[in-house]
């Protein structure tokens, strides 16, 4: 009976180690999957991070009882090898404040509306953030959700008082004016820069909503000029009760069924919107003249159809220069890295940095350019 009862757990196990393996391998590859197809093949893309801890909980287990089976874990890791860089960094950190003049800093951050929602209870939020912009100093910035005011000087988030105080007197601010924020203010993306922007564009897809409009302008830095690409892709539309069930999921009753079932409809509907916008962004680089440098709020995780497609041929700096898991959205799971700067093979990331104390839902990341130029034609 002992005998029966070993070998049927041992089974048990290796089943369930594999198991594991194959969702962690097809998780590691799902750019390879159409997303308006296999979209819930995202699901394991999410959860890449907790599928690696278990293989390696795994591996230590076959090690004390059969080592042969850790072969299973060990597979795994090593097929999925390429895709892992991109996933967790082992590296010291060390990130200098002190701004080579030779060398782009770019900094990228939803700054969810400069918390103008909690302006009136806590005013000194905003100036927390424009202090940390200040501290880090960029020659470029891409913001997300942007909220601001071009015009009346009593606005809240009055843009040319922003822009005086960080030290960036050139910008581009994309918005679709139907879906202002109130009479004040618009609600957008936008490009900041310490160096003259021309060539301003804006892209807008259909259903002309905030998420539909993606910028890129070209910056002009001595004789040099680059492509800079702001983007922020569909999100989940998650609202507070969702994310709260996230974080206490169960099934006990209709009423929760109907949240799980929500939950997944907007999963699957921001990965197809995800997968089209990408398209398109990706086919936008493409024609680029210039070396380019893409910032923006992804809202995808590496080793993602989004991820790939528009990172094709660029370096990640996080994955250049970054360390730990590099989390930039605070809430759902911690292991979120949905925040990203992509540059051109011209560019050495000299080094990374992600400000890691909560402000907005999203911090900061920051990173430090070397551009070599190339003589090869683009």
């Amino acid at each position: 009976m002992v005998t029966w009862f070993r070998r049927f757990t041992k089974k048990t196990f290796v089943f369930i180690n594999l198991v594991v393996a194959v969702l962690f391998l097809i998780g590691c590859y799902n750019h390879y999957f159409d997303p308006a197809k296999f979209w819930f093949l995202g699901f394991l893309t999410l959860g890449l991070f907790y599928l690696l801890l278990i293989l390696g909980i795994f591996a230590f287990f076959w090690l004390m009882i059969k080592p042969a089976y850790m072969l299973i874990s060990l597979t795994a890791m090593l097929l999925a090898w390429t895709p892992l860089r991109h996933l967790v960094k082992f590296r010291a950190h060390h990130f200098s404040l002190v701004k080579d003049p030779n060398m782009i800093r770019v900094m990228s951050w939803n700054v969810q509306h400069f918390e103008i929602i909690q302006h009136k209870k806590h005013p000194e939020k905003k100036q927390q953030m424009l202090d940390i912009i200040k501290t880090y100093n960029p020659d470029l910035a891409c913001f997300q959700e942007m909220v601001a005011g071009e015009k009346d000087s009593s606005a809240i988030n009055y843009l040319p008082k922003i822009l005086q105080s960080i030290g960036m007197p050139y910008y581009f601010y994309s918005y679709n004016p139907k879906l202002d924020f109130d009479r004040e203010h618009r609600f957008g993306i936008i490009i900041v820069s310490k160096y003259p922007l021309v060539g301003k564009t804006t892209v807008s897809q259909n259903p002309k909503d905030y998420n539909s409009i993606f910028q890129h302008v070209d910056m002009v830095k001595a004789k040099d000029t680059f492509r800079i690409f702001n983007i922020h892709l569909q999100s989940l539309r998650f609202s507070d009760q969702d994310r709260q069930y996230l974080d206490a999921p169960n099934m006990e009753n209709k009423t929760d069924l109907q949240k799980g079932k929500s939950i997944v409809a907007k999963f699957k509907a921001g990965s197809i919107r995800r997968k089209l916008q990408s398209d398109v962004i990706r086919a936008e680089i493409s024609l680029s003249p210039y070396p380019v440098i893409v910032c923006g709020d992804f809202n995808d995780v590496p080793n993602s159809y989004a991820y790939y497609t528009i990172g094709q041929g660029l370096t990640n700096t996080f994955a250049e220069k970054g360390t730990g898991i590099g989390r930039t959205f605070s809430g759902i799971s911690p292991t979120l890295r949905i925040d990203n700067i992509f540059v051109g093979p011209e560019f050495s990331v000299m080094q990374f940095d992600r400000y890691n104390k909560q402000i907005s839902d999203h911090f900061p990341i920051i990173c430090d350019l070397s551009f070599q130029k190339t003589n090869s034609p683009k």
